[in-house]
């Protein structure tokens, strides 16, 4: 299984617990337009503790802002880690915005965003041990590739 660093590490050790649920993921995601709007992509990397990919995923997503993009890579890492059943989850973005508006920070002013940041505080009140962190853009090169490819293959 190939692994990623992303912060040398973000990420310590503890892959499961004695009935093989993972104890922690980690999503990578990013977002972007080419054009603000513009053919859009989402690229997430979801990953154990110890940096072990456990899933990628490269999605085209139409015409849309760059904001849009980086909230729907999250919202899709998050269904994603879902699945998995995990205890904690943590989530890295290299979009500030996004990361302190989820995080109670920065106010949602752009109405066409609400509903996503609506979705993402439902789904942390049924996962309490969801967090959310920025990273610089070095530590998600991965989720980017991720989202430039879908957005290649779409143009």
């Amino acid at each position: 299984m190939k692994k990623i660093n992303p912060k040398k590490s973000l990420v310590k050790s503890q892959r499961s617990n004695v009935h093989g649920q993972l104890s922690h993921v980690l999503i990578f995601s990013d977002g972007g337009a080419r054009g603000n709007p513009g053919p859009a992509g989402c690229g997430v990397a979801i990953t154990d503790k110890d940096g072990n990919i456990l899933k990628k995923i490269s999605k085209y997503i139409g015409e849309t802002t760059n904001n849009q993009a980086e909230y729907q890579a999250l919202i899709l890492g998050l269904k994603e880690a879902e699945k998995m059943k995990p205890k904690k989850i943590s989530c890295y973005l290299d979009s500030l915005l996004v990361v302190e508006q989820v995080n109670g920070k920065w106010k949602v002013k752009n109405v066409d965003l609400k509903p996503h940041v609506e979705w993402i505080k439902m789904f942390t009140l049924k996962h309490p041990h969801t967090r959310f962190f920025h990273i610089p853009r070095e530590k998600n090169k991965l989720a980017d590739q991720l989202a430039n490819q879908a957005m290649d293959k779409k143009l």
